[in-house]
């Protein structure tokens, strides 16, 4: 066998093997520089890992991930919940809509699923709970309509796949991932309101919402409903770039929080900061290290090996496009959206240019795939958060989460067949798409 296959049966087995994604990479990439380079390239790993991440757009991921913790934790999800009940009044099916809602809005804050689902699900499940929806559907569909935070700008997921993909424009991108996202939503809504009504879910007012006031509730969670305006209209105006878009981001959550809601302490802000570094280092470790599989991979060739087989396969653009999404979405059930982006993007990047795909439309189109992978067994980060907080075993959310699967599934199909659901807003805004 040649070196490069060699690498990619090392990557799969240490993956069974349960070593972590980021390891698997290395050793992997390290295994292909020995048996197909030679041992004494191996001194070239501490370049490799630095060139990874010595990237200056990525500083906007860190700060991003603090600033999904900073209105987490200032109690910005339960304000942005009463504002919606009181918008939307009892009815059937009307916390269903304001979990969707409000996890669309969050995800315009944090860009992080995990994060926003966390949010949501502890301010959500109770009143859901108690409005009669079993805990298996709240769980999931805060889960599924949580995962809509890796296409809402800011997205960090979209960040990285400006950087792997030369010459896209990352405000294009944030741009293309908005109607896509809300389409996902409204996606999301259709089964989750035939359900509410089939099983008669919420047939009683729940407690508390008569009392809640448009005019009052508005004026609580405008703070929070100015945060995506402040960031997306920064950049459309050019007052700023998205990674100084991050900074800013940070900054008003923390006189939000500080002053305003007055939930957060210079406590929870040194608390928030050390939790943010955590989980920053986790990924930018992730993103070091498969640095070095990259460098391995494009110096035996695998990629291009890979590329050629893929483009190999078929002449028939629509059905090869129908392959590699099937294929990110078993990526998506196993992996996180930031390891499926590193290890597949060397190989579709030349599948792309082959078949002339718009970049910004295909980065959308894998976003959604990834998004649908993030709240489907067996490893859905998003339900995971969601059935920890519900306190149910993730099995019980298998039939839930399918439903979900399919109708997000329609939506990704519309992006798929009319690009002009994600390419129109970046075209008017004049962007380079």
């Amino acid at each position: 066998m040649t070196p490069d296959i060699w690498m990619i049966l090392a990557f799969a087995g240490l993956l069974i093997a349960g070593v972590p994604v980021a390891f698997s990479l290395a050793l992997s990439g390290a295994v292909g520089i020995v048996l197909g380079l030679s041992p004494d390239m191996l001194a070239t790993l501490g370049t490799n890992t630095y060139n990874s991440i010595a990237k200056y757009p990525l500083i906007a991921i860190p700060l991003f991930i603090l600033t999904g913790l900073i209105f987490e934790r200032a109690g910005v999800a339960l304000r942005l919940v009463r504002f919606a009940q009181a918008l939307i009044g009892p009815r059937h099916g009307g916390l269903a809509l304001v979990a969707v809602l409000v996890c669309m809005i969050m995800g315009g804050m944090s860009g992080s699923g995990p994060a926003d689902a966390a949010a949501v699900a502890m301010v959500m499940l109770p009143s859901m709970t108690k409005a009669g929806y079993p805990k298996p559907f709240s769980a999931t569909l805060i889960a599924a309509s949580a995962s809509t935070a890796i296409l809402i700008p800011p997205s960090v997921a979209l960040i990285l796949y400006s950087i792997v993909v030369p010459g896209v424009d990352l405000r294009a991108l944030f741009a293309a991932g908005l109607f896509p996202g809300v389409l996902a939503g409204l996606a999301l809504l259709v089964p989750a309101m035939l359900a509410a009504k089939r099983y008669g879910w919420e047939g009683t007012p729940v407690e508390g919402a008569d009392r809640l006031t448009v005019r009052g509730t508005f004026r609580e969670a405008l703070p929070a409903l100015f945060a995506p305006v402040l960031i997306l209209g920064g950049l459309r105006s050019g007052l700023f770039t998205p990674t100084e878009a991050a900074v800013v981001a940070v900054a008003y959550g923390a006189v939000v929080g500080l002053f305003l809601t007055r939930e957060l302490t210079l406590r929870d802000v040194w608390e928030l900061l050390g939790e943010a570094a955590i989980i920053s280092g986790v990924v930018m470790l992730i993103i070091a290290l498969a640095g070095i599989f990259a460098w391995a991979g494009t110096m035996l060739g695998t990629f291009r090996h890979l590329a050629e087989w893929i483009i190999g396969l078929t002449d028939n653009g629509v059905l090869l496009l129908v392959l590699v999404m099937l294929a990110v979405l078993v990526a998506g059930m196993l992996l996180d959206a930031i390891s499926i982006y590193l290890i597949m993007m060397p190989i579709l990047i030349p599948v792309m240019q082959h078949f002339e795909w718009n970049p910004v439309w295909f980065g959308i189109l894998l976003a959604m795939n990834i998004a649908i992978g993030q709240f489907t067994p067996p490893v859905a980060v998003n339900l995971m958060v969601t059935t920890e907080v519900a306190k149910i075993r993730l099995e019980h959310t298998l039939g839930w989460a399918l439903l979900f699967v399919v109708a997000m599934g329609g939506a990704l199909a519309l992006v798929a067949i009319f690009p002009g659901i994600a390419l129109w807003l970046p075209t008017v805004l004049g962007y380079n798409v």
